[in-house]
């Protein structure tokens, strides 16, 4: 009889036990953050006005830039505690899956593509691409079809690095590095050219007058829009988040730190004629 009842009270537990890790196995992103009272974030701190240190120190504090401060008001107003994770880009997407992060923000393009794995916030910066190249000959490109064969500068898995391979240039990878090494390699000829965020290349342009570089007269492609990255299907995340980016765009919140970090106000469309890439798998 007490052998039956060791046995009857050792599967209670078991099956307790089971109920308890089943009911914690449930919880959503949303849930684990609320529940922790922090969101981590996963961004570069290399991208002059979207994510970068404005000082020597690599610290938190001195981690600023649209996309960081875009964040900590939506942490802020969702009551919770915001802490970066420095990672180039490359690895930012693959940290989301692994669950090192909980959202990833970037300066990243939301495309069909890649919402067929992540979810998408909607966006909070509208732009285009441009390219960086020498002044004194464009680097030799006045069309997209002059890419072939040159040498482009910046991540491989990046819609930018997309588009540098589908015209044939030669990708150069650089890891996590900072603005100033990919410009000042365009500028000595080790690339001729970097393709990228209108805002964040204009930016980066202005910081550095003494290299020989500037942004391409004529060519202005690829309309973007960027958006807070979001495990798939964890939609609750993902509707607390564009609760809070409604309020933001509301109250004028977007537009004042656009114009901020721009200048101008990134977080609303931009005007004129912008050329479409046809034949882009994104």
């Amino acid at each position: 009889m007490k052998k039956w009842l060791c046995l009857f009270i050792f599967m209670s537990v078991l099956l307790i036990t089971a109920c308890s890790n089943s009911s914690d196995g449930d919880k959503n992103r949303w849930e684990e953050i609320e529940e922790a009272g922090e969101i981590v974030v996963g961004t570069s701190g290399t991208l002059i006005a979207a994510s970068y240190f404005d000082g020597e120190e690599e610290t938190e504090d001195q981690l600023t830039g649209y996309d960081v401060e875009v964040m900590r008001e939506i942490a802020k107003r969702l009551d919770l505690d915001v802490k970066f994770e420095i990672m180039g880009i490359d690895s930012m997407l693959p940290a989301i899956n692994s669950g090192r992060i909980d959202v990833a923000a970037n300066d990243i393009e939301a495309t069909d593509k890649r919402r067929e794995e992540f979810n998408f916030s909607e966006p909070y910066k509208y732009s285009y691409t441009t390219m960086v190249v020498r002044k004194e000959d464009n680097s030799g490109i006045n069309s997209l079809e002059d890419l072939e064969g040159k040498k482009y500068g910046g991540g491989a898995t990046t819609i930018f690095g997309q588009i540098a391979e589908h015209f044939g240039a030669e990708i150069i990878t650089y890891g996590n590095a900072p603005n100033e090494a990919y410009l000042r390699d365009v500028h000595n000829g080790r690339t001729d050219v970097i393709i990228n965020d209108y805002y964040l290349s204009k930016f980066g342009v202005e910081a550095f007058p003494e290299f020989d570089i500037h942004l391409h007269p004529d060519l202005k492609i690829h309309p973007t829009e960027q958006a807070v990255v979001i495990p798939k299907d964890e939609d609750e995340l993902t509707e607390k988040i564009n609760e809070v980016l409604a309020e933001m765009r509301e109250d004028g919140t977007l537009s004042e730190l656009a114009k901020k970090f721009y200048i101008e106000d990134a977080s609303e469309k931009p005007e004129g004629d912008i050329q479409e890439i046809e034949g882009l798998d994104l």
